[in-house]
């Protein structure tokens, strides 16, 4: 039960970088980990089983809150640095995983209208990327309202079931990415200074305002999460050619808007050596994961 307690930590932790890092799909992950299954079922109907998910989910939460304090640390130095250089960094995850999707589909007979399926998809998140360009800032909370949050928020929970999709890709083509993550960095930081003066001072240090977006975000995004499992389930078991061709349009959708976005920004401390190195462990990351998927399948 203790073995299965800790291996539960580690599946969040790696659950929690594939939801923060674009380009990792959280549901590949759990398909490797072997839990891809029971978290659609729990989002499915969360309340039967009820103490049994519960207990399932809480190694789950724990792994999770490790990596995104990690992540929050690492990467908001990293975006607040070499925002362009980071950028390439997810283009070359995302890029990395378009193989494991396509070799999906081969496993299924192809027909033509599958790919109406993936021209849509890829069309719609170029769109959404290009209207969501101006919404790309990294200097704080006023570059980003409430509507385009709960609307990301919940496109972000359709895509959290979906093999191959990256919630945090769907963020950066939203243009909201950057500012969740600065958010983030600063909550922690205000929960660490609270903690730091809990015997001292009696002042609240969160912001209220950071924590009112980050409620409407999340609220959102399990919304969508708990209305689309059903549907998610459905597709991939009745139509899975059609529904992997879909996620190949909107990977390949992603993959040319973010790659769009960086080379369009200006960063002074961008250099091209840098830079592809970042794209270079970005697939060498993603290549990382197949292998050890193709390895825990056997």
């Amino acid at each position: 039960m203790t073995n299965q307690f800790f291996y539960r930590i580690l599946c969040g932790f790696f659950l929690g970088l594939s939801v923060f890092l674009p380009g990792l799909s959280g549901s590949v992950i759990a398909i490797i980990m072997g839990i891809y299954q029971d978290i659609l079922r729990i989002v499915s109907n969360p309340f039967k089983k009820l103490k049994e998910n519960i207990v399932f989910c809480v190694p789950l939460a724990i792994g999770v809150g490790i990596s995104a304090i990690l992540f929050v640390v690492v990467f908001s130095y990293l975006f607040e640095t070499y925002e362009k250089a980071a950028y390439l960094l997810f283009v070359g995850l995302i890029a990395g995983n378009l193989p494991v999707i396509y070799s999906e589909i081969k496993k299924y007979e192809f027909k033509k209208r599958y790919l109406s399926g993936g021209a849509v998809a890829f069309i719609m998140v170029l769109i959404i990327g290009f209207l969501a360009t101006e919404n790309r800032q990294t200097s704080g909370i006023e570059n980003i309202g409430l509507p385009i949050l709960m609307i990301s928020g919940f496109f972000a929970g359709v895509v959290a079931l979906v093999p191959g999709m990256s919630v945090s890709s769907i963020l950066i083509i939203f243009g909201v990415y950057s500012q969740l993550l600065f958010i983030a960095e600063t909550l922690l930081r205000s929960s660490i200074n609270y903690l730091i003066h809990f015997f001292v001072t009696d002042t609240l240090l969160i912001n209220f305002n950071y924590l009112i977006h980050f409620a409407f975000f999340g609220a959102f995004a399990v919304a969508g999460l708990v209305l689309a499992a059903g549907s998610i389930k459905a597709a991939f078991e009745k139509h899975p050619g059609f529904a992997n061709v879909t996620v190949f349009g909107f990977m390949s959708g992603s993959l040319i808007g973010i790659l769009i976005q960086s080379l369009s920004m200006y960063d002074s401390n961008f250099s091209w050596l840098f830079g592809g190195a970042m794209l270079a462990a970005g697939l060498a990351i993603s290549m990382l994961f197949v292998v050890l998927g193709k390895t825990m399948n056997k």
